[in-house]
């Protein structure tokens, strides 16, 4: 549950209530992670609470409502230490749906490949030229920089496998193409006219 362990993270410098951890979390990782949602915060700290991880305080204030006040316990900074000591391990695979355009662009032929090869390439192409500038606008916060320096080493990456595709695929794209059958005009209309005709009456 990491989302759960960075409220922890983020708790460990001082109390803090919902919209002041919101607002902290999404400073702290940037644009590449995304928003948090406000309800979806709330639940997890309810969580926390109940787990013994956050104690929960009520602060008055004259002229708001009141409002929650979280607290990090001592047993939230021992599973905070735990979970942020621990080496991380893939555990769901490397599911993309990139994969499946492969599939489908193979089974069309070697053309379809080659679009989908040269027109995914321009697309990591882009979004590098868009992490530069990302990275540039916030190379004095150290941890939002070291998640695009994440998600340019990632993009790179994929532009790497999208040669090996190239390479390893596009003989099968050809294979694929040679074996299937071929469908002429008229085939197709003898197919539709040996279809089942329903009955009249």
């Amino acid at each position: 549950m990491p989302l759960h362990h960075a409220v922890l993270a983020l708790l460990t410098r001082r109390p803090n209530h919902g919209y002041e951890l919101k607002a902290r979390f999404e400073e702290a990782v940037g644009p590449q992670w995304g928003g948090l949602n406000i309800g979806h915060l709330y639940q997890i700290l309810e969580r926390l609470v109940r787990d013994g991880y956050v104690s929960r305080s009520q602060v008055t204030q004259t002229d708001r409502p009141d409002k929650n006040l979280y607290t990090l316990t001592e047993a939230g900074e021992a599973e905070l230490r735990s979970w942020a000591t621990t080496a991380w391990v893939r555990v769901g695979g490397f599911r993309d749906e990139l994969f499946l355009k492969l599939l489908g662009a193979v089974a069309l032929g070697p053309q379809a490949l080659a679009t989908l090869i040269e027109s995914q390439r321009q697309t990591y192409l882009s979004e590098l030229a868009g992490l530069a500038q990302q990275r540039r606008a916030h190379a004095d916060e150290p941890l939002v920089a070291v998640l695009i320096d994440a998600a340019i080493a990632h993009t790179k990456a994929d532009l790497g496998l999208l040669d090996s595709a190239e390479q390893h695929l596009g003989p099968l794209a050809t294979a694929q193409s040679a074996q299937a059958p071929e469908r002429s005009p008229s085939r197709v209309r003898d197919d539709a006219d040996e279809a089942p005709r329903g009955r009249a009456g």
